[in-house]
């Protein structure tokens, strides 16, 4: 018997953790980065910045992997995302019977 995430190297991806960081003066309400954001990390706040907009906020900042298409989407430049850094994926253990 053998682990096929063994054989295939699950074990040593680690997943990138990103952190969001919003300049919410810049920002003019659009929602381009909530809409488009691939794992939800954003949602619209219920306060406006100074020029009257509802800005973005993070909703859940574990879920970020610095994609970085946030920041690549928003036409104002008030927002981008770092690398804060990398954790180790749960595996689940998967075994296969070894058959001739």
């Amino acid at each position: 018997m053998t682990s096929l995430q063994a054989a295939f190297g699950a074990d040593k991806i680690e997943i990138p953790l990103g952190k969001v960081h919003i300049v919410k003066d810049r920002c003019k309400g659009c929602g381009y980065c909530i809409k488009y954001c691939p794992r939800e990390v954003l949602e619209v706040s219920d306060k406006l910045n100074n020029k009257g907009y509802y800005f973005p906020q993070v909703k859940d900042e574990d879920t970020c992997l610095n994609c970085g298409l946030c920041e690549l989407i928003c036409p104002e430049f008030a927002i981008w995302s770092t690398l804060e850094g990398y954790i180790k994926p749960k595996l689940t253990k998967v075994v296969v019977n070894e058959s001739p």
